[in-house]
């Protein structure tokens, strides 16, 4: 019983010191928070999910080319990024799926 009381005293001491250190030292760490390079590292990509139907513009976007890309840059692209997304490899099918979507959309020569 009294072994339990000292346990439990020893950690409400260890969480007073902490939550203390950390009022004590929360305006350095807001100044160096501040001095910190501020990074969106989805900035550069397409924000949303795929649409039902996929259109060439959606196409061009998975593939990274643009919706006029010869077929020569659109199998460059597609062998590309499906060595980084091939299911076989711990890639995720779906993805596998909409990249190779993808590559028939933009080879096709029908425009929707």
């Amino acid at each position: 019983m009294s072994s339990t009381l000292i346990v439990g005293g020893v950690g409400l001491v260890a969480i007073g010191l902490a939550g203390r250190m950390m009022l004590r030292n929360r305006a350095a760490f807001l100044k160096m928070a501040k001095t910190l390079p501020v990074a969106n590292n989805m900035s550069k990509y397409y924000r949303g999910g795929f649409e039902p139907v996929m259109t060439r513009r959606e196409a061009a976007l998975v593939l990274g080319v643009s919706s006029n890309a010869p077929a020569s840059k659109v199998k460059e692209a597609h062998k590309r990024i499906m060595i980084a997304n091939h299911p076989d490899r711990g890639g995720s099918p779906y993805l596998a799926a909409k990249i190779n979507e993808a590559k028939d959309k933009l080879e096709s020569t029908r425009y929707d």
